[in-house]
């Protein structure tokens, strides 16, 4: 839990359950994992979340509440947008629903922050927050919380934004659906780590982007786009056409885009970054031997990886893995950090 964050498209994270599962590939090389069985394996918090295997910490499904940090939105005056549960998932299969009511009564009380609340389990959110009686549950949780009446205005909430991860089109096709199907203020999608090709036109048509009259009588607009690869250890590489698409899609639909990074791999014919930046990588790479040398590989015309090739010539790309900071996050020369146009305090 930390009030500033490296993660481009929040301001904060906020950990009030940590742990989780393995349910799809975009959980293989997780950074809340890695940090979990490692750095943070001693700390009261992630103690006996990981297991140790011979590819690094594995998720053992068992999650916990951290009640010295549920109140935290509290003690955070200013405004800002907050990521939560960025070590775990908020609806993993072993939290408890009671600790999900937790979560939400204090993101309903502390209104003045924007909430990102995002899972890889989009029918238990859906399930969930489709419930006749959460608001009422809310209320009674609220007055335990504080003895007071609730101040509670509107449902949904109005400053929680509900995005589910889809790292490829059975991803997409499996959660997608749920996303749109759930009562929120904004929804989102995260394509991070990309690991394949998404055609979300097949699950998101024109009148959809731009928010179709579902069965409640409301709209269920896609509010929100963030799209990147994959960094860390083990990284795998993402087409630059991947991205490409996505970006289209949403850019030609309204919604606001967000290219989070290339991650390790750097595209090389498609992002502009300086040569001196790379020749420096290389050079400091070849004089100290702690410093992994950039392995490089292409992506050919049929969309397959090949490890150590280099491109002839488009469509075929050729990609170097030189590290997140170095590969950077421009896509055609443009760095999009596009966000909704939603304040914490607007109130339908």
């Amino acid at each position: 839990m930390a009030d500033g964050t490296s993660i481009e498209w929040t301001d904060a994270t906020w950990n009030p359950i940590t742990g989780c599962s393995i349910v799809s590939p975009g959980c293989t090389n997780c950074y809340a994992m890695r940090l979990a069985g490692t750095r943070l394996k001693h700390i009261d918090s992630r103690k006996g979340l990981t297991r140790d295997t011979k590819a690094g910490p594995v998720w053992t499904g068992e999650v916990r509440l951290n009640r010295q940090w549920l109140y935290q939105p509290f003690d955070w005056k200013k405004p800002r947008r907050i990521f939560v549960c960025a070590h775990g998932d908020l609806f993993a299969e072993n939290v408890p629903d009671e600790w999900i009511l937790d979560v939400f009564t204090v993101m309903a009380a502390a209104d003045h922050h924007t909430y990102q609340v995002l899972t890889k389990r989009a029918d238990r959110m859906r399930e969930f927050l489709s419930r006749r009686d959460l608001l009422q549950d809310i209320y009674a949780n609220w007055y335990n919380f504080t003895g007071k009446p609730s101040e509670v205005y509107s449902w949904p909430l109005h400053n929680v934004w509900c995005g589910v991860s889809a790292e490829d089109q059975k991803r997409a096709d499996e959660r997608v659906p749920s996303l749109l199907a759930t009562p929120a203020k904004l929804r989102f999608i995260s394509a991070e780590p990309l690991l394949g090709r998404i055609d979300f036109g097949k699950i998101i048509r024109a009148a959809t982007f731009a928010g179709t009259i579902h069965l409640d009588g409301k709209t269920h607009p896609i509010g929100w786009m963030i799209a990147g690869g994959e960094s860390g250890p083990g990284a795998r590489p993402v087409h630059p056409d991947w991205v490409r698409q996505i970006r289209d899609d949403f850019v030609a639909a309204g919604v606001p885009f967000f290219f989070k990074q290339w991650g390790a791999w750097w595209p090389q014919e498609c992002n502009p970054l300086p040569q001196q930046r790379f020749a420096e990588r290389l050079r400091t790479a070849r004089i100290t031997p702690s410093i992994e040398k950039p392995q490089r590989g292409c992506w050919g015309a049929d969309d397959k990886w090949h490890p150590g090739k280099i491109a002839g010539a488009l469509p075929a790309y050729t990609s170097w893995k030189i590290g997140k900071e170095a590969a950077g996050r421009l896509l055609d020369g443009v760095e999009y950090s596009q966000f909704p146009e939603v304040t914490a305090c607007q109130v339908p």
